[in-house]
């Protein structure tokens, strides 16, 4: 009779992977089109089948897409050696740039919010031909022929 061995009884199908790791098949699916991690294992009959490292893998890759990283800086991640074992510094490296572009998308989203409450400030609520909050969302009523 031939043992069980440890590789073989950890093995985790895609639905058992998605469930733990929280992360949609598809989208699983989609990270080994894209060439995210390497190609799983594969059964005798074509099944995808995991491991525990991959539950860990999957879940870092669903965080850092929570936390806005892109796929290209959590490509960088995982080449750094993923989670658990990647070095400080370089890792600090892309937090830092990922922290710079989240400050300027904040400061961006800043502007926004002044502009529309002021846009909604002037907005009186009556149905009138001049509506402040559409003028700034539709350019063809920004743009308004001269009456001489």
């Amino acid at each position: 009779m031939r043992a069980i061995t440890v590789s073989r009884a950890e093995r985790i199908a895609i639905g058992e992977l998605s469930r733990l790791s929280r992360v949609n098949i598809e989208t699983i699916r989609y990270y080994e089109r894209i060439k995210m991690l390497p190609a799983p294992q594969r059964t005798a009959s074509g099944r995808r089948v995991y491991g525990p490292q991959d539950v860990r893998v999957f879940a870092f890759i669903r965080r850092s897409r929570e936390l806005g990283f892109s796929l290209g800086e959590i490509r960088a991640l995982l080449r750094l050696g993923g989670p658990g074992n990647a070095s400080c510094r370089e890792v600090r490296e892309i937090a830092a740039r990922h922290l710079e572009e989240i400050r300027a998308k904040l400061g961006d989203l800043k502007k926004l919010e002044r502009l529309l409450a002021k846009t909604v400030a002037r907005c009186s609520g009556n149905t009138v031909s001049d509506c402040p909050v559409l003028d700034i969302l539709d350019i063809q009523r920004q743009v308004r022929p001269l009456h001489i």
